[in-house]
């Protein structure tokens, strides 16, 4: 019954935080609450705007996550313009602010929990070999359930955006944009060029730390890594995560960019529970016009002066230009729809997949990221007193990352092949009831593996390579709007995907056997993987059979509505965000982004929308 244990201690954590009897909670705790929001949350819930049919604004955004937060608030910054923002789901409530509840959040309602086609080459820990695909169904986006780690990349990702003809994409053109969104409180390292403390977006290092985290990073060291801001100069090296959080609690587009303004911008109409299911474009003009969304079961449209704006992610976006008669031939062909512009749309998919593992025992006692530590009644109070140093903190466990060149690699030594993330915990850290469910792994994983951990500290360093060759998809089964994209990661297609994984796998234990993690007794924990069991274990075979099996998603799905110039034919975008041979349609989420960037997508989509809301200013101010 350790689940019910689990749950009452989020309960618990809930009571605190919602004031509910018997929990002892002070005027100054209440005044915690209204300050992270909660305030402007019951409001937008219990009083949401109510849409008129036929309403005109200047610019439509579809998609209030991300990117939509980002254009809303940007674009509203003209009191001249009227903006409408759609979002299929709600609000933000006071778990979304806890970052410790992460991975709770990936099985809630705000969430799209795609699941991929079964897969060949990997997910073979998954039901069915289906691995799941969460992202934000929320104002805020997957920036309001994501873990928080911020990473924006590695400079040659984006010269190479530039070298393929992506003209303004370079990264001196977007480093500005980096640092317009940010505020960094980084103890000392906003001090360089690369940071700013004036941005709408908070970003800092998380303060409660493990001692198996301090472990790790002296650790790493040892093993011959430099620390580094990884945000900053180089990214080679070793460091503690960097998160966009303020005063330990989650710091989503939503707070940063629309829950100041929403309620003082009268030009700004923000629709929740609204879901767009078409864009409408003059066939004869190919000119988008408007949009068509359901709201309460009602069909409504909306018009747009200027332009319509996609940012629904790289899963919605896509869907509805295929429903709207952008996309490939064969797809709209087949589920009926007339095609308006054929253009490779979902054709590309790309993503971070990552193992989940290894795992290894320390000889600590109570020093891990779990439930049933974290959810006490006096870290639920100290969190609301405002410490943003209690483990409620905690990027649900990732502490540290580590940045790693494969030998192998015929990539320069400054850009790095492959990404350590040291996570104090693993599927047991919740007694199996958030992370197993929300990845889809099999009961036998979690029993044969993890539930002997659960009261055992351990830590799990998860392996993701930054730069996979396999090639994925997205498609329509058929033209309903409500219904999910087919979606087909292919992981591992190409091999050669598997061996960075290994290469990072191999390095993960050789940094274990480091003094500083020696000092905490780390050993690899050797319950075989099951599926795995006829293999030695710990040997190369073992290990790429586990990267078959614990395969994990981390949310950076990219390049279904990749960006490129005309004259590129995998290419839906231009570098301006224009849907190519279609007037007034931009799109504006991490679809656009052309290959998987050395980073956690979060951070380049936050910098992508406001690079583009200049790019929309620039053009309808000067009258174009």
């Amino acid at each position: 019954m350790l689940w019910l244990r689990a749950f009452r201690n989020v309960a618990i954590l809930c009571c605190v935080l919602l004031d509910t009897k018997p929990c002892l909670v002070t005027a100054d705790i209440l005044q915690q609450i209204a300050q992270i929001g909660l305030t402007n949350t019951l409001e937008q819930n219990l009083r949401p705007t109510v849409p008129k049919d036929n309403d005109v604004f200047d610019f439509i955004v579809v998609g209030g996550g991300t990117a939509g937060c980002v254009l809303a608030n940007r674009l509203s910054e003209n009191p001249n313009w009227s903006v409408a923002l759609l979002e299929a789901g709600g609000t933000e409530n006071i778990i979304n602010v806890i970052p410790a509840m992460a991975a709770y959040l990936q099985v809630t309602a705000t969430t799209w929990n795609f699941p991929a086609v079964p897969q060949k080459d990997s997910c073979k820990g998954m039901f069915n070999n289906v691995c799941f695909h969460p992202r934000g169904r929320i104002l805020g986006g997957t920036s309001s359930i994501n873990f928080m780690i911020f990473i924006r990349g590695n400079r040659r990702d984006f010269d190479s955006w530039a070298a393929a003809g992506n003209t303004g994409w370079s990264y001196d053109e977007v480093l500005p944009y980096f640092r317009k969104m940010e505020n960094a409180v980084l103890d000392g390292l906003e001090q360089t060029q690369y940071r700013n403390r004036s941005g709408p977006l908070n970003v800092e290092h998380v303060k409660y730390r493990t001692p198996s985290a301090h472990a790790f990073v002296r650790g790493s060291e040892e093993a011959g890594l430099p620390q580094t801001d990884y945000n900053g100069a180089s990214q080679i090296g070793v460091a503690y995560v960097q998160a966009s959080t303020r005063q330990g609690r989650r710091h989503s587009a939503y707070r940063a960019y629309i829950e100041p303004i929403m309620f003082r911008r009268k030009n700004l109409k923000i629709f929740t529970y609204s879901r767009v299911t078409k864009v409408l474009i003059d066939p004869a003009t190919k000119a988008a016009y408007g949009v068509e969304f359901l709201y309460r079961k009602r069909l409504f449209q909306f018009k747009a002066r200027k332009e319509v704006i996609l940012s629904a992610g790289s899963f919605i976006s896509p869907q509805l230009l295929m429903l709207s008669g952008i996309g490939p031939a064969d797809n709209l062909n087949r589920i009926g729809v007339d095609i308006l512009q054929e253009l490779p749309v979902g054709v590309r998919m790309y993503e971070h997949v990552s193992h989940f593992g290894p795992t290894f025992i320390t000889n600590t006692s109570r020093q891990w990221i779990s439930t049933n530590l974290v959810a006490t009644l006096p870290n639920g109070l100290a969190f609301l007193a405002g410490r943003p140093d209690t483990p409620i903190s905690s990027l649900a466990g990732v502490e540290a990352l580590a940045f790693l060149k494969a030998p192998f690699s015929p990539l320069p030594p400054d850009w790095p092949d492959v990404e350590l993330i040291f996570a104090s915990g693993s599927l047991a850290s919740d007694q199996g009831t958030a992370l197993k469910p929300g990845a889809n792994f099999k009961n036998e994983i979690y029993d044969q593996m993890y539930r002997q951990l659960e009261n055992q500290d351990h830590y799990t360093i998860l392996v993701m390579p930054y730069h996979p060759k396999s090639v994925g998809r997205l498609w329509l089964k058929d033209k309903n709007p409500l219904a999910r994209p087919m979606i087909d990661p292919n992981y591992f297609a190409v091999a050669e995907d598997v061996e960075y994984m290994l290469h990072g796998i191999k390095e993960s234990i050789r940094i274990a056997q480091s003094p500083a993690l020696q000092k905490i007794g780390a050993q690899l924990l050797r319950a075989p993987v099951p599926g795995c069991e006829s293999l030695e274990f710990a040997s190369d075979d073992y290990w790429r059979c586990s990267i078959r099996t614990l395969t994990y998603t981390l949310h950076h799905q990219v390049a279904t509505t990749r960006m490129g110039p005309a004259t590129d034919p995998t290419a839906v975008v231009s570098p301006q965000l224009k849907v190519h041979g279609v007037r007034k349609l931009r799109v504006v989420d991490g679809g656009i982004i052309p290959s998987p960037p050395t980073a956690h997508t979060n951070a380049v989509i936050f910098m992508i929308a406001e690079k583009a809301a200049d790019m929309i200013r620039g053009e309808w101010e000067e009258g174009k």
